[in-house]
């Protein structure tokens, strides 16, 4: 289990910030605020845990230098090897439905540059996290240790095999397009989880699987929506 401080999950100790960064950050801090305002309340984010993640995760830390202005904005950006860090919408939606809690221990599938992971570690107890892009592994895990995340375990690897040693997962969170549910993370979903990821190939839908008391599934198709695809053995 990932080292975790006392009392809540999400950032420990003091935010060690350049004092002369300030007026920066206060102005990325008022994007924030807009971001949650209009993209998630105006639309149909009422989770307010989930709102308060999104307005203390500073979004512009996780995307390139180059990409900062546009950290905010209503869609996906860049983030390097032909990958691209989720719409904030949608990874709060993706983060709703999960129906993340303090107590519970999540699985994070393709961490690219750590932001959903990041959003994970304010809500639940210790957050699991793997990338196959090895460079944004390392990036991921250095911004998120720099950032004072203590209770996220970052990993290179394949995301299909899950992380079975730290299973049974009570929420998995999959940020690449499979053609179908892969197995292996259905069985590490507890019973009682919820795995929300999206299916297909140039038509994608978010879906939401169940796993029932009896450790049957049950699927729901949310949305449509588009993502870059699923790579390594879909088992």
């Amino acid at each position: 289990m990932a080292a975790h401080s006392a009392g809540p999950p999400g950032r420990s100790g003091a935010d060690a910030r350049d004092p002369k960064s300030a007026p920066e950050e206060e102005r990325f801090g008022q994007l924030r605020e807009r971001m949650v305002a209009e993209q998630l309340r105006g639309r149909d984010i009422r989770d307010a845990a989930v709102l308060a993640a999104m307005r203390s995760v500073p979004r512009h830390l996780f995307v390139p230098e180059a990409y900062r202005r546009s950290a905010y904005s209503d869609g996906p950006l860049p983030i390097g090897y032909e990958q691209t860090i989720s719409q904030p919408y949608i990874v709060a939606l993706m983060t709703q439905l999960a129906r993340p809690r303090p107590d519970a221990h999540a699985l994070d599938v393709g961490t690219g540059c750590g932001y959903q992971a990041a959003v994970l570690a304010e809500l639940v107890e210790t957050v699991y996290s793997i990338e196959i892009i090895r460079p944004l592994a390392e990036t991921a895990r250095e911004t998120l240790d720099k950032l004072a995340y203590r209770n996220v375990s970052v990993r290179h690897g394949d995301g299909n095999e899950g992380w079975p040693e730290q299973a049974p997962f009570d929420l998995i969170l999959v940020a690449a397009a499979a053609p179908r549910v892969p197995r292996l993370l259905v069985e590490q979903l507890a019973p009682g989880g919820r795995l929300v990821l999206p299916l297909g190939d140039y038509s994608q839908n978010l879906v939401l699987v169940e796993k029932l008391p009896d450790r049957s599934t049950r699927e729901r198709t949310i949305t449509p929506v588009r993502f870059v695809p699923m790579t390594g053995a879909i088992r």
